[in-house]
């Protein structure tokens, strides 16, 4: 069973970047996809982005492809998330997760490990 921890969040102005990392510990890191969603304040969860464990296939909400990227380095069992150019309506937290097996949907019921989240503020 993989645990799951996110640092990086921060306040930034509108227009810079961030970069959040999730470290994995107690499972084979390699074996999971890999996906961040975020959570803004009285909304619903929702999915940011994801990268497979067998090709590293990556999957973007559509709104924010060009903006952000995703990565993962097997080997430092870590998942990261660039941001740039970042706007007030990505103020939210952002919460890594992990699903085992296939790569099925960008669906957060398809993730069964959740880190705690960092928050992501970003002022205009």
């Amino acid at each position: 069973q993989v645990q799951l921890v996110e640092s990086g969040g921060g306040l930034v102005q509108a227009g810079g970047s961030l970069r959040l990392s999730c470290t994995a510990s107690g499972g084979t890191f390699s074996n999971y996809n890999v996906a961040w969603f975020r959570q803004a304040p009285g909304k619903e969860r929702e999915f940011v982005a994801a990268i497979t464990w067998s090709s590293g296939a990556t999957f973007f909400r559509y709104s924010l492809k060009g903006r952000f990227t995703i990565s993962r380095d097997n080997a430092k069992n870590t998942l990261e998330l660039q941001m740039n150019s970042l706007k007030p309506e990505d103020t939210a937290v952002y919460y890594c997760a992990a699903q085992f097996g296939p790569y099925r949907s960008g669906s957060m019921t398809e993730y069964s490990y959740w880190g705690q989240g960092t928050q992501v503020t970003v002022s205009s």
